[in-house]
Protein backbone atom coordinates (compact mmCIF):
# COMPACT_ATOMS: atom_id res chain seq x y z
CA UNK A 1 0.00 0.00 0.00
CA UNK A 2 1.30 3.42 -0.86
CA UNK A 3 1.98 5.81 2.00
CA UNK A 4 -0.58 8.55 2.29
CA UNK A 5 0.82 12.06 2.36
CA UNK A 6 -1.96 13.76 4.26
CA UNK A 7 -2.21 15.26 7.71
CA UNK A 8 -5.15 16.27 9.89
CA UNK A 9 -5.15 19.26 12.25
CA UNK A 10 -7.26 19.49 15.41
CA UNK A 11 -7.95 22.27 17.87
CA UNK A 12 -9.09 20.33 20.89
CA UNK A 13 -11.66 17.89 19.52
CA UNK A 14 -12.55 20.00 16.46
CA UNK A 15 -11.02 19.05 13.14
CA UNK A 16 -9.67 22.17 11.44
CA UNK A 17 -8.26 20.80 8.21
CA UNK A 18 -7.15 17.68 6.40
CA UNK A 19 -4.97 17.40 3.33
CA UNK A 20 -1.39 17.83 2.21
CA UNK A 21 1.02 19.64 4.50
CA UNK A 22 1.09 22.69 2.22
CA UNK A 23 -2.73 22.91 2.33
CA UNK A 24 -3.03 22.45 6.09
CA UNK A 25 -0.15 24.72 7.17
CA UNK A 26 -1.93 28.05 6.44
CA UNK A 27 -5.01 26.87 8.35
CA UNK A 28 -2.83 25.90 11.33
CA UNK A 29 -0.91 29.19 11.15
CA UNK A 30 -4.16 31.18 11.22
CA UNK A 31 -5.64 29.04 14.02
CA UNK A 32 -2.51 29.43 16.14
CA UNK A 33 -2.74 33.20 15.67
CA UNK A 34 -6.30 33.07 17.03
CA UNK A 35 -5.91 30.41 19.73
CA UNK A 36 -2.22 30.60 20.62
CA UNK A 37 0.87 28.71 19.51
CA UNK A 38 0.93 25.09 20.53
CA UNK A 39 -2.84 24.71 20.84
CA UNK A 40 -3.23 22.95 17.50
CA UNK A 41 -2.32 19.28 17.10
CA UNK A 42 -1.42 17.91 13.67
CA UNK A 43 -1.41 14.17 12.96
CA UNK A 44 0.15 12.26 10.08
CA UNK A 45 -2.73 10.22 8.60
CA UNK A 46 -0.43 7.31 7.71
CA UNK A 47 1.08 6.77 11.17
CA UNK A 48 -1.25 8.67 13.48
CA UNK A 49 1.76 10.36 15.03
CA UNK A 50 1.86 14.06 15.81
CA UNK A 51 3.92 16.08 13.35
CA UNK A 52 5.25 19.61 13.14
CA UNK A 53 4.42 21.75 10.14
CA UNK A 54 6.53 24.49 8.59
CA UNK A 55 4.46 27.53 9.54
CA UNK A 56 6.68 30.35 8.31
CA UNK A 57 5.22 32.51 5.59
CA UNK A 58 6.45 31.42 2.20
CA UNK A 59 6.25 27.72 2.95
CA UNK A 60 9.20 25.40 3.03
CA UNK A 61 12.71 26.40 4.02
CA UNK A 62 14.97 27.05 1.05
CA UNK A 63 16.92 24.07 -0.25
CA UNK A 64 20.64 24.04 0.50
CA UNK A 65 22.89 24.59 -2.52
CA UNK A 66 23.71 21.46 -4.49
CA UNK A 67 27.09 19.86 -4.01
CA UNK A 68 29.31 18.88 -6.90
CA UNK A 69 29.23 15.25 -7.96
CA UNK A 70 26.55 12.68 -8.67
CA UNK A 71 23.02 13.56 -7.60
CA UNK A 72 21.36 11.50 -4.90
CA UNK A 73 19.07 8.87 -6.36
CA UNK A 74 17.13 8.12 -3.20
CA UNK A 75 19.35 5.18 -2.30
CA UNK A 76 20.22 4.88 1.37
CA UNK A 77 23.24 2.81 2.30
CA UNK A 78 22.79 0.54 5.34
CA UNK A 79 24.85 -2.20 6.86
CA UNK A 80 23.63 -5.79 6.59
CA UNK A 81 25.22 -8.52 8.68
CA UNK A 82 25.12 -11.96 7.11
CA UNK A 83 27.13 -15.15 7.42
CA UNK A 84 29.74 -15.87 4.72
CA UNK A 85 27.59 -18.64 3.19
CA UNK A 86 24.67 -16.19 2.91
CA UNK A 87 26.87 -13.60 1.17
CA UNK A 88 28.10 -16.31 -1.22
CA UNK A 89 24.55 -17.27 -2.09
CA UNK A 90 23.51 -13.63 -2.57
CA UNK A 91 26.50 -12.82 -4.76
CA UNK A 92 25.81 -15.87 -6.93
CA UNK A 93 22.27 -14.66 -7.76
CA UNK A 94 21.56 -12.86 -11.04
CA UNK A 95 22.09 -9.15 -10.47
CA UNK A 96 24.12 -9.68 -7.30
CA UNK A 97 23.37 -9.09 -3.64
CA UNK A 98 21.56 -5.75 -3.91
CA UNK A 99 19.09 -6.85 -6.59
CA UNK A 100 18.37 -10.11 -4.77
CA UNK A 101 17.84 -8.38 -1.42
CA UNK A 102 15.44 -5.87 -3.00
CA UNK A 103 13.46 -8.72 -4.58
CA UNK A 104 13.33 -10.64 -1.28
CA UNK A 105 12.13 -7.55 0.61
CA UNK A 106 9.45 -6.82 -2.01
CA UNK A 107 8.26 -10.44 -1.97
CA UNK A 108 7.99 -10.39 1.84
CA UNK A 109 6.11 -7.07 1.75
CA UNK A 110 3.66 -8.46 -0.82
CA UNK A 111 3.15 -11.69 1.14
CA UNK A 112 2.48 -9.82 4.38
CA UNK A 113 0.65 -6.84 2.86
CA UNK A 114 -2.78 -7.38 4.42
CA UNK A 115 -1.36 -8.10 7.88
CA UNK A 116 0.95 -5.07 7.69
CA UNK A 117 -1.91 -2.82 6.55
CA UNK A 118 -4.06 -4.04 9.45
CA UNK A 119 -1.26 -3.45 11.99
CA UNK A 120 -0.45 -0.02 10.52
CA UNK A 121 -4.12 1.03 10.67
CA UNK A 122 -4.48 -0.21 14.27
CA UNK A 123 -1.37 1.69 15.33
CA UNK A 124 -2.35 4.90 13.49
CA UNK A 125 -5.87 4.90 14.92
CA UNK A 126 -4.60 4.08 18.41
CA UNK A 127 -1.99 6.88 18.27
CA UNK A 128 -4.70 9.44 17.52
CA UNK A 129 -7.18 7.87 19.95
CA UNK A 130 -4.69 8.00 22.80
CA UNK A 131 -4.15 11.75 22.34
CA UNK A 132 -7.65 12.92 21.41
CA UNK A 133 -9.90 10.34 23.09
CA UNK A 134 -7.74 8.98 25.91
CA UNK A 135 -10.10 10.52 28.47
CA UNK A 136 -13.27 9.80 26.48
CA UNK A 137 -15.80 7.24 27.72
CA UNK A 138 -15.01 3.66 26.72
CA UNK A 139 -11.54 4.53 25.33
CA UNK A 140 -9.83 1.42 26.74
CA UNK A 141 -12.60 -0.92 25.65
CA UNK A 142 -12.64 0.67 22.17
CA UNK A 143 -8.89 0.18 21.92
CA UNK A 144 -9.29 -3.50 22.81
CA UNK A 145 -12.04 -3.86 20.18
CA UNK A 146 -9.78 -2.18 17.60
CA UNK A 147 -6.97 -4.67 18.20
CA UNK A 148 -9.44 -7.57 18.33
CA UNK A 149 -10.79 -6.58 14.92
CA UNK A 150 -14.33 -6.22 16.28
CA UNK A 151 -15.78 -3.44 14.12
CA UNK A 152 -19.30 -3.52 15.59
CA UNK A 153 -18.00 -3.22 19.15
CA UNK A 154 -15.45 -0.53 18.17
CA UNK A 155 -18.10 1.66 16.53
CA UNK A 156 -20.53 1.11 19.41
CA UNK A 157 -17.93 2.12 22.00
CA UNK A 158 -16.73 5.19 20.07
CA UNK A 159 -20.22 6.49 19.29
CA UNK A 160 -20.31 8.92 22.24
CA UNK A 161 -16.97 10.54 21.35
CA UNK A 162 -16.86 14.04 19.85
CA UNK A 163 -17.92 13.73 16.20
CA UNK A 164 -14.74 14.93 14.51
CA UNK A 165 -12.53 12.69 16.66
CA UNK A 166 -14.83 9.68 16.28
CA UNK A 167 -15.08 10.06 12.50
CA UNK A 168 -11.35 10.56 12.01
CA UNK A 169 -10.37 7.61 14.19
CA UNK A 170 -12.90 5.37 12.45
CA UNK A 171 -11.53 6.40 9.06
CA UNK A 172 -7.97 5.60 10.14
CA UNK A 173 -9.11 2.29 11.63
CA UNK A 174 -11.03 1.01 8.58
CA UNK A 175 -8.18 -1.15 7.18
CA UNK A 176 -7.84 -2.81 10.61
CA UNK A 177 -11.06 -4.73 10.19
CA UNK A 178 -11.81 -7.79 8.07
CA UNK A 179 -14.51 -6.88 5.58
CA UNK A 180 -16.54 -9.56 3.81
CA UNK A 181 -16.03 -9.77 0.07
CA UNK A 182 -18.62 -7.65 -1.69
Amino acid sequence: MQQELTVTAFHGVVRLAQGGRAEVAPVVREAETRHGAGTILVFDDWTGRQVELELREGGEAPEPPRKAGRPKLGVVSREVTLLPRQWEWLNAQPGGASVTLRKLVDAARNANGAREARCRAQEAADNVMRVLAGDAPNYEEASRALYAGDYARFTELSEAWPGDVRDHVRKLAEPAFDWPDR
